[in-house]
């Protein structure tokens, strides 16, 4: 057969690189595949020019591929065999009622008998397939930029202040058999999962928001922020910021911008509330103040005077509202979704620790969908264990080049059964019941509702509904005693391209990202940006209590652009570290990046962000 197939490759103009290896790769896939030596050849030249590879030339590196390629076309055979139906006809029924059924029968069973038996075929062979070489996990070693990579996990760098992972290896190539094994046989613990609020439902209806609907939310952001500083004893009550006076006193509003441009220290306004100064607007002089950092939407308690009653000289911006810790906040029955009632009594030792593994979309990259970074992150995940996989999109990325030229041809939400949900429910089918996925959707999402807030994936898998769930966007959840707060819009990105700020002159340190993050926490809002940036379809009439935060969470997750980090957030104006909040952030990158490999994070929660350990890992 090797001479064979040799001479058919030969015929249509192709040579060998490594001859004797490809050759007997080959062999395989003939006896796996059913194929003949010139099938199998047919099958390469079409390979060959949907790839648009240069060179006649049949590589060892591009088997891995190829056999990727007969798989699919196995399997779409398969699929399409079984859905063809029999379609009755009069001779039918006359040779039934004749009593000439068998032959009848026969031909209308015959086709879905060899359906199903060419489908096991093919499964049988993928997975013998993929035995026989172990260098071939799925479609992760093609000839593409991604496949040749060298090292495939590295500890890119550590959170900031944190400890990094013990026992980790810079590089995963292929593992034991041996610590395969003992992964499969050690048994994991389970960690408890409880969602905070429902809202907005899956078909949901949108595109219905009134400009009403905008001004309450602007409203009620302005008197929570002025309540909250008059109610903490430390500020004065907020007065009328419009009103001429020569004495110092406290005002409570929304920064603007005077115009439709970007908002810089000349252009910055305050408008009030409503209830203090009828909605008024006035401008805000900021050259006494020694640093600041605002940006369009950020609500501020402000300490001056207006001596002309046309400008407001600021001496001291409050951009913080005292917080309560997510221990001490008891939330809504109704808005609190116990997924895991064996958990109601949580031993003392298993509150407050979570393993998790976090990665943010895209899951593939931007030269084919065929979602290798995912399949090497579950991968990761089966070696190390995780309690909680936190998986944010987007999943089937709109803005993707395959998708936007249109040239695939399964529905996105067909791709999203195929490429997302079978891979999860296949990782948690291995890792058993221990292992728990949470999913968050994003707006770049092409199969799902174009809308923020963002109703949760509407997934149902019968045989792991409680392992692999879904969560609003933005959304909080409660794992093991953990609170963490997730949004995948890309919130550190927009406010640091409309962020107007003045650093210190004294030399102190300025953490820009660590900034951007806590003006989150500071806002008490998942999206503080107003107006909001373009490509975010924000609808205030769906669910505007979902963009709040009501409490510090332990973990806050934002995936972003911006360079992928870990910080300890310490919140409020106190000089005693002991008395401030803290909140580990989390900016997990993004998995892939173009035609090559992005980051993620493995975080291990240890009952404070201070004795937390984390790692951002670059595959």
């Amino acid at each position: 057969m090797e001479e064979e197939i040799k001479a058919e490759f030969l015929k249509s103009g192709f040579t060998f690189d490594e001859e004797e290896e490809v050759l007997k790769k080959c062999v395989a896939f003939c006896i796996n595949c059913k194929l003949s030596a010139s099938d199998l050849v047919s099958s390469w030249e079409v390979y060959y020019l949907n790839r648009q590879l240069d060179e006649p030339v049949v590589y060892n590196a591009q088997m891995d591929g190829f056999l990727i390629y007969l798989q699919d076309e196995l399997r779409d055979a398969a699929v399409k065999e079984e859905q063809q139906l029999h379609v009755y006809s009069m001779l039918d029924v006359s040779g039934i009622l004749n009593g000439d059924e068998q032959d009848t029968k026969d031909e209308i069973l015959r086709t879905p008998t060899k359906s199903g038996q060419s489908k096991v075929e093919a499964n049988d062979s993928m997975h013998y397939t993929f035995e026989d070489y172990p260098t071939s996990r799925g479609r992760a070693e093609t000839d593409t930029p991604y496949g040749r990579r060298k090292n495939k996990f590295v500890i890119q760098q550590t959170g900031c202040d944190l400890p990094a992972l013990e026992g980790r290896r810079t590089d995963h190539g292929d593992d034991n058999l041996e610590d395969d094994i003992i992964s499969r046989v050690r048994p994991g613990k389970r960690c408890s999962l409880q969602v905070h609020g429902s809202k907005p439902e899956p078909g949901c209806r949108f595109m219905y928001e009134r400009i009403e609907d905008r001004v309450n939310h602007l409203e009620n952001r302005i008197l929570k922020h002025a309540a909250v500083c008059h109610a903490s004893g430390l500020y004065d009550e907020p007065t009328d910021a419009t009103i001429a006076s020569q004495k110092s006193i406290m005002a409570v509003g929304m920064i603007c911008c005077d115009g439709e441009g970007r908002l810089n220290e000349k252009s910055t306004l305050l408008q009030c509330s409503a209830e203090h100064s009828g909605g008024q607007r006035v401008r805000l002089d900021l050259q006494k103040l020694r640093q600041f950092s605002i940006f369009p939407g950020q609500v501020v308690g402000v300490e001056g005077n207006n001596p002309s009653g046309h400008c407001f000289v600021a001496s001291k911006i409050i951009d913080y509202i005292p917080c309560l810790k997510s221990s001490s906040v008891n939330f809504p029955p109704a808005k609190k979704q116990d997924l895991d009632p064996e958990f109601a009594s949580t031993d003392e030792e298993n509150i407050s620790e979570l393993s998790m593994i976090i990665a943010a979309g895209p899951f593939t990259t931007i030269d084919n969908l065929y979602f290798e970074p995912l399949s090497d992150l579950l991968a990761y995940a089966r070696r190390k264990l995780p309690q909680l996989l936190v998986l944010m999109g987007p999943f089937i990325d709109s803005e993707h080049s395959e998708i936007q030229k249109c040239s695939i041809h399964k529905t996105f939400d067909e791709i999203f059964q195929l490429e997302i949900l079978k891979k999860l429910q296949d990782y948690v089918e291995y890792m058993g019941s221990s292992a728990r996925v949470l999913l968050v959707p994003s707006t770049r999402d092409a199969h799902h509702d174009f809308v923020f807030p963002q109703p949760p994936f509407d997934v149902q898998l019968h045989d792991v509904t409680h392992q692999i769930l879904s969560l609003t966007n933005p959304g909080t959840f409660n794992a093991n005693e953990v609170n963490v707060g997730c949004c995948t819009v890309d919130i550190l990105k927009h406010i640091s391209a409309e962020m107007v700020s003045r650093k210190p002159a004294d030399g102190l340190p300025w953490d820009g990202r660590s900034k951007l993050a806590n003006h989150i926490i500071a806002q008490r809002s998942f999206y503080p940006l107003y107006p909001p940036a373009e490509v975010v379809p924000l609808d205030l009439s769906l669910a505007p209590e979902a963009l709040n935060i009501s409490s510090v969470p332990d973990i806050l997750i934002l995936p972003s652009d911006l360079a992928p980090f870990v910080k300890v957030l310490c919140l409020g104006e106190s000089n005693d570290v002991e008395e401030q909040v803290k909140c580990l952030c989390v900016n997990p990158g993004r998995l892939s990046k173009g035609d090559k490999g992005g980051y993620f994070v493995e975080l291990n929660y240890q009952g404070s962000p201070q004795t937390s350990s984390a790692s951002i890992v670059n595959i």
